[in-house]
């Protein structure tokens, strides 16, 4: 795939939150939320910090090696297994649920964005090694988000009865979707590789989470990607003293809700903590975990516990306890040797209120990095783009303003009433001179006339302006008809598109030109047009 390549501040995409584009900007309210600046510098800092931490590296190795024996890896993935032993190895991580078939195009981007910054790191700081890491976040039980895709502006959903993890699902009646996948995709050229994938790495797999493992390495294997299913007892085991103050002193909460206190004051908050931030999962439960005085309930569920049956609970079976959003990321921090998280807007936001928690456990705050984000403009869109008089980047500004620049364009001067506005203004002036020198408190009734005989000319402007673009249906239809693809449902490609059209399309190279293109430290919206 040949294409071109432009850039925007995610300011001006109009796409990104105030949080983001603060914390982008190094605004100063967001600075007591984080701790390392996005710089080399933050980086070495946040290696110090890591240095200093009792990091599990033995039990790190020992799963992962256990999760592999289902692959054949590739060199590149044993050797940074291997390397993940060793205590001058770092995590670079990203971090997603196991959404069927990757869900959306920048579960692609993160991923590799993560790869780009390892080796960027290795590049700056070759006296360490530096591993990406996809973190799985398979324990999340919302399958209405997990378990569908969008594929040519439909929805398709994965249709089945199944409740709890969603990365312990079995993956029957996938079937269905991978046959509609295959009637549609299958006549592009790398079509029928893509589908001999789906088949490979989902029906013959026990459940979603092995799937995604198998599909995910197929794609980015050959970089180093390593691939942690955090689900296991012993990665529980090494949180155990936080899930039980959780459970019986509701600490993290606590913390969080002075920080969210503090947060809101500038801006809109992304999660709220609940008094205990902990489920219980087992076999198809995912539920919440609540206290009633002196018992622990399992919300909806027929189960409870005393606080001695809880502790009882939480040795014997750690793997049953599954941490929310405000403590899955010290459950990630404390697993992997990390320095630096990359995530999406929404998950940046809630990091930021987590910065208190991790230095009340004592566990490094890693360095916080946007995920890069790309519009991948295809050679016939492009075209129309240009036939229109138009850059893609104009595409990001809402459909009535790009129809008020083409009018303009095309009519500069007959739609301006500049002259005679100009006029009016000069004869009030001139009458708010004359009848001044006469009695001052006459120019405030002048003004007021100037107003009253302005208004009616720039109401006229504007019916002017409408009545001119209603001969330009024709470009409005075009106009839609490119925002509808580049913004489908008014949001971002990335954030409703899945990957697969594309690799059916391009093949891996797919995955290499979004590998080439994308930025490290940066920063910036990337848009890709093909040529």
């Amino acid at each position: 795939m040949n294409c071109t390549s432009s850039r925007l501040q995610y300011s001006d995409t109009g796409y990104f939150s105030k949080i983001i584009t603060d914390y982008l900007g190094k605004k100063k309210e967001i600075s007591p939320f984080y701790n390392h600046a996005t710089d080399l510098n933050g980086i070495k800092a946040a290696i110090e910090a890591r240095k200093k931490f009792l990091n599990h590296r033995s039990v790190l190795v020992g799963e992962l090696e256990k999760q592999y024996t289902l692959l054949n890896p590739s060199d590149e993935v044993k050797q940074n297994i291997r390397l993940l032993a060793n205590e001058n190895t770092f995590a670079i991580t990203t971090a997603h649920q196991p959404v069927i078939f990757t869900g959306t195009l920048y579960f692609i981007y993160k991923i590799l964005h993560t790869i780009k910054l390892s080796a960027w790191c290795k590049e700056q700081l070759p006296q360490y090694d530096f591993v990406p890491v996809f973190y799985m976040g398979s324990e999340d039980a919302d399958l209405d988000e997990l378990g569908s895709i969008w594929l040519n502006n439909e929805k398709i959903v994965w249709d089945t009865p199944q409740t709890g993890a969603v990365g312990r699902m079995k993956t029957t009646g996938l079937e269905k979707i991978i046959t509609r996948i295959e009637g549609e995709l299958s006549v592009q050229q790398y079509g029928k590789e893509l589908v001999q994938l789906l088949k490979d790495y989902y029906l013959d797999s026990p459940d979603i989470q092995t799937a995604t493992f198998k599909l995910i390495d197929a794609l980015f294997g050959r970089y180093g990607l390593i691939v942690l299913i955090s689900d296991k007892a012993n990665f529980k085991k090494l949180l155990l003293p936080v899930f039980e103050e959780d459970l019986f002193n509701q600490t993290s909460s606590a913390i969080a809700a002075k920080t969210i206190e503090q947060l809101s004051a500038h801006y809109k908050v992304q999660a709220n903590p609940r008094a205990i931030n902990l489920f219980y999962l087992k076999d198809d439960i995912r539920a919440r975990i609540e206290q009633d005085g002196d018992w622990w309930k399992v919300v909806d569920k027929d189960i409870r516990f005393t606080k001695e049956q809880l502790l009882q609970e939480l040795e014997e079976y750690p793997e049953r306890f599954s941490p929310n959003v405000i403590l899955r990321g010290l459950f990630q921090e404390t697993i992997l040797p990390n320095i630096l998280f990359v995530g999406g807007g929404g998950e940046l936001a809630y990091w930021l209120e987590l910065k208190n928690i991790f230095a009340h456990y004592k566990v490094p705050y890693p360095m916080l990095v946007l995920r890069n984000s790309f519009l991948i403009v295809e050679k016939k869109w492009k075209q129309k783009i240009e036939r229109l008089g138009f850059c893609v980047a104009d595409f990001f500004k809402p459909e009535q303003e790009l129809l008020t620049r083409l009018v303009t364009h095309n009519k500069p001067d007959g739609l301006k009433l500049e002259n005679e506005l100009e006029a009016v203004k000069k004869f009030y002036g001139q009458l708010k001179a004359k009848a001044g020198d006469i009695d001052k408190t006459l120019e405030q009734h002048i003004e007021a006339l100037r107003a009253k005989a302005t208004r009616p000319l720039y109401e006229l402007e504007k019916k002017m302006l409408r009545a001119e673009k209603r001969k330009y249906k024709d470009q409005l239809g075009q106009i839609r008809a490119v925002k509808a693809v580049l913004f489908p449902s008014n949001s971002l490609q990335e954030r409703t598109e899945n990957f697969m059209p594309y690799y059916a399309k391009w093949g891996s190279k797919f995955i290499d030109m979004i590998y080439e293109n994308s930025l490290t430290l940066e920063q910036e919206f990337f848009i890709l047009d093909e040529q």
